[in-house]
């Protein structure tokens, strides 16, 4: 059985569809949960959705913002999380050769490099409890890439390259890092995809639907408990088949 009850956790991204499914499995299991987003109206639903949760507005590309933010966490939390769920990202889409520098930049900045941070503060909070458990949300797009996507998927695949550099890091003081990597997700982003795409998509995935939140959450559940210590510097795919890594 997992039992995460009375663990801390702190969920980046905890406005959006996986976010918010992540959210909602570890308040079911009685974590004590701190969800961040930008969105203020999204954050307030989450306070209705989630009693007893706490809810911050946070703009991870703030990269020097970072280090206040991890300390105010402990704070509000009363102690260092033992979870740490980096689940927030951006897309830029464009094709390689109209992709501006800001496009690029932008998504390496929030996808990679404030995902790097967070890792970075927490961890030294984490190594100070000499334990915890890190997962970093990457896509099945940093495996395979994806037309457009050059600069979504560099920072997917590096997301993936510095887990593995951090596990090997923090093994020894009982901190695990790996990553989830979903597939096409039920979501409000793949609902906006055009019928014939997602007939296209659909046709490209051995269990032939695309996968719920939840499916990503159990992962994360998993992961974040007892059940998985022995496991780190892996990526587990969650995509219903559709990439074999």
């Amino acid at each position: 059985m997992i039992n995460l009850k009375n663990k801390k956790a702190v969920i980046t991204g905890a406005t959006g569809g996986i976010g918010y499914s992540i959210l909602e499995k570890f308040h079911s299991e009685g974590v004590n949960v701190l969800g961040s987003g930008t969105n203020d109206e999204k954050l307030s639903k989450l306070k209705n959705d989630f009693s007893g949760a706490i809810f911050k507005k946070f703009d991870i590309s703030k990269h020097d913002e970072i280090e206040k933010f991890v300390d105010e966490v402990c704070s509000e939390l009363d102690g260092c999380p033992e979870i740490l769920i980096n689940n927030a990202g951006i897309t830029k889409d464009n094709l390689s050769l109209r992709m501006s520098q800001k496009e690029w930049q932008q998504v390496i900045d929030i996808n990679l490099t404030s995902t790097f941070l967070l890792c970075k503060f927490f961890l030294k909070k984490m190594i100070k409890n000499k334990s915890g458990k890190i997962i970093n949300i990457t896509s099945v797009v940093g495996h395979t890439g994806n037309v457009g996507q050059a600069n979504y998927a560099a920072s997917k695949s590096g997301i993936i390259g510095m887990s593995k550099s951090l596990a090997l890091e923090y093994a020894k003081k009982n901190i695990n890092i790996n990553c989830i990597s979903p597939g096409f997700i039920k979501t409000n982003m793949t609902e906006k995809i055009d019928p014939k795409f997602k007939e296209l998509i659909l046709s490209k995935i051995p269990s032939n639907r695309l996968g719920e939140p939840s499916d990503v959450a159990n992962v994360a559940a998993f992961l974040s408990s007892e059940m998985s210590n022995y496991i780190t510097g892996e990526t587990i795919h969650v995509n219903g088949g559709m990439y074999l890594g």
